[in-house]
């Protein structure tokens, strides 16, 4: 007889992008002349060509595999040095931040990470995650068998829920309790929050003090404006000592179809064996990787590469300034509808308020037939969600500035 992994049975309702996608699909269905002017403002996708760098250097990386002399076979599972070397560089050293190109691990996304370095944690680790927050960080510790059985608010036995709301800002405060392994989002996937310098040495404070571990999503990273704000949790004195920082080249560089991200896993980062012994974080992700992973093609990591060009970031700051210029017109809209606005300003997504009276879902069904916009209703990201649905501001300036219309012509 062959078992399954009962730990997929205490899943609450299907993963919150496909029933969007459900719902999309029966609405479609049955109104094709509505679906014609459908604009989808709901999974975070981007939506404009790729930069011309990453198509340069990918046309070059294809021509070599073209040839005998210069095709590449399977490549390092860590991904190829000259990549981790643009990165480590870039993104960290020549912002006075200590990374080593070693600590530096190519993948096929962040979200992959998120769930994947779940492998290298044991069983008995009590878990602080935000609320709302993004699906895939609870769903894949339930997936792990991390936690208990959910209760009928949805909430799962075995983690503590950081709740973040208007008076907070929307950042997670450290709790009172002592916890394991924490998920921070900063900027914040949906709030579009982002975390201070404060904030943020406040978490590290805690880690060290708990020997805790940080899981630090910066995948948006990109779209901080802020001068102040920090982009890297490696910025925090200690934090080499108590967090892993996932990043992806999804959102700024347009790599969600082509599949580029890359996670840092500190040398420096120790956690217990069930016998207390403490030990480096850093050789478990490398044998997981080198077990579980082949590695990202060739061609793809050349173009993630040219993303560090002269020509790459100036085109990468234009994907940038679009995508936020999107922001501002979609924040405005949304604001001269009568709503309740958050976000919007270091991050690509709008944090919208629902009017009095609706639940995000019939804000979502409400939009969806009247506007035919889709959205993303807030509970689906945590109990805390519920009363607020996102907006994304990816997309065409034209649909942006549709969408503000449609809004501003809603009946509440």
């Amino acid at each position: 007889m062959a078992y399954l992994n009962d730990n997929y049975l205490k899943l609450k309702a299907g993963y919150l992008f496909p029933e969007i996608g459900r719902r999309v699909k029966a609405f479609c269905d049955a109104n094709p002349e509505a679906a014609k002017r459908l604009i989808r403002c709901g999974i975070g996708d981007v939506t404009e060509a790729l930069p011309g760098a990453v198509i340069t250097a990918m046309h070059t990386a294809v021509d070599e595999m073209a040839n005998r002399a210069t095709f590449r076979g399977y490549g390092p599972e860590q991904g190829y040095d000259f990549l981790r070397a643009a990165i480590a560089k870039n993104d960290f050293r020549d912002k006075g931040i200590e990374v080593a190109d070693d600590e530096i691990f190519v993948s096929d996304g962040s979200k992959c990470d998120c769930g994947n370095i779940l492998d290298i944690f044991g069983h008995q680790n009590k878990l602080a995650i935000s609320d709302p927050v993004y699906p895939v960080y609870v769903d894949t510790n339930v997936m792990a068998g991390h936690t208990g059985p959910a209760d009928e608010s949805g909430a799962y036995e075995g983690v503590v829920y950081l709740p973040c709301t208007p008076a907070n800002g929307f950042v997670p405060e450290p709790p009172s309790v002592k916890t394991d392994i924490i998920y921070l989002c900063s900027p914040n996937n949906p709030t579009g929050a982002t975390a201070t310098r404060a904030q943020l040495q406040a978490w590290v404070d805690y880690a060290l003090k708990n020997k805790s571990i940080i899981l630090f999503d910066a995948a948006y990273e990109a779209y901080i404006s802020d001068a102040a704000t920090p982009h890297s949790i490696y910025e925090i004195p200690g934090a080499r000592e108590c967090a892993i920082e996932f990043r992806s080249f999804s959102k700024h560089g347009g790599f969600t179809g082509i599949r580029c991200a890359f996670t840092i896993v500190p040398k420096t980062l120790m956690a217990s064996t069930s016998d207390g012994t403490m030990t480096a974080l850093h050789p478990l992700w490398n044998r997981r990787m080198s077990t579980k992973f082949n590695g990202v093609s060739y061609p793809v990591q050349r173009g993630a590469e040219a993303l560090y060009s002269p020509e790459g970031k100036q085109q990468v700051r234009a994907l940038i300034e679009h995508y936020m210029g999107n922001a501002k017109v979609l924040v405005a809209g949304a604001k001269a509808a009568g709503l309740t606005v958050f976000g919007g300003s270091n991050a690509p997504y709008i944090w919208t308020q629902t009017p009095a009276g609706y639940t995000s879902w019939q804000v979502f069904d409400k939009i969806l037939n009247e506007a035919n916009v889709v959205i993303t209703p807030g509970s689906g990201f945590g109990s805390k969600g519920e009363g607020y649905f996102r907006i994304s501001a990816f997309n065409s300036r034209a649909n942006a500035e549709e969408v503000a219309k449609r809004l501003q012509a809603l009946k509440w």
